[in-house]
């Protein structure tokens, strides 16, 4: 669909407000400037921006803004192979500039799934839906990231489990021996393994993960602070609001604020 299509069916303040799916959005801008806050970094947005908005995370239009463009949406239960197209992985990259012939290569698998999914309903073909989709996915697969990454497949493999074991227990446990005794190493073959992946420690990485949950917490619901750092694994409310200002420099009160101005 296009962002004209989203804006007419979702009120501005909605969009312009964070709030957070349970699916996928692709978003490849096609006209116009602008910006869209993904995970409380702003991103800028200019034709041949691609945007790709994951499960759970947080995000929100800056209006008013002139940009145009296309979006795919789609469940991570849809592709026929996920585990083959970039679907998993919290530090995925958020936003290319693409330049050709990515961006010719992108905008004509995004018509093509436009055009299958504007068949009526009981004649669409919901296979070939799905084989356009992975294509589409594996060509962003191949683009840059710009990130670190270490060609070493056993050392990719292992953060790939790290990172599965701490979207299961970061709630529970921000103990790194806890996550390197769960995958079988030590602490120190694990920060040696993250540190490869990202530049960051493991211990870095389990509190950025715990942050990055209470900010959206904080931004899109209205539970109380207490609340919310009794689902992030503190009993005292005191613990939870200095843990979150030593990695932010502000309070969780102080943070909820300036999202809602």
């Amino acid at each position: 669909m296009s962002l004209a299509d989203i804006a007419g069916r979702v009120p501005t303040r909605s969009l312009a407000s964070p709030h957070r799916a349970d699916f996928h959005i692709l978003i490849l801008i096609t006209a116009g400037e602008g910006r869209h806050e993904i995970d409380f970094v702003t991103h800028p947005c200019r034709p041949s921006t691609l945007l790709w908005i994951r499960p759970g995370q947080a995000h929100r239009f800056h209006l008013p803004g002139s940009i145009e463009g296309r979006a795919v949406l789609f469940t991570a239960d849809f592709p026929p192979d996920p585990g083959a197209t970039g679907l998993t992985g919290r530090l995925a990259t958020p936003r290319w500039d693409l330049a050709e012939p990515d961006l010719a290569a992108i905008s004509i698998t995004i018509d093509q799934i436009a055009t299958e999914r504007a068949a009526p309903a009981d004649a669409m073909p919901v296979a070939l839906l799905r084989h356009l989709l992975a294509v589409l996915l594996l060509r962003i697969d191949r683009l840059p990231t710009g990130d670190i990454h270490c060609g070493d497949t056993a050392v990719t493999d292992l953060f790939a489990r790290f990172q599965a074991e701490l979207e299961r227990s970061y709630a529970i446990t921000r103990s790194a021996e806890h996550y390197a005794a769960r995958l079988g190493y030590t602490v120190k073959t694990l920060t040696r393994i993250c540190v490869a992946a990202t530049g960051h420690p493991a211990k870095h990485l389990i509190d950025a993960r715990v942050i990055l949950e209470a900010q959206r917490l904080l931004a899109y619901t209205d539970a109380p602070v207490a609340d919310i750092g009794r689902r992030l694994g503190f009993t005292d409310p005191t613990n939870f609001g200095k843990f979150f200002n030593r990695h932010t420099s502000t309070t969780p009160g102080t943070f909820r604020d300036a999202q809602r101005r």
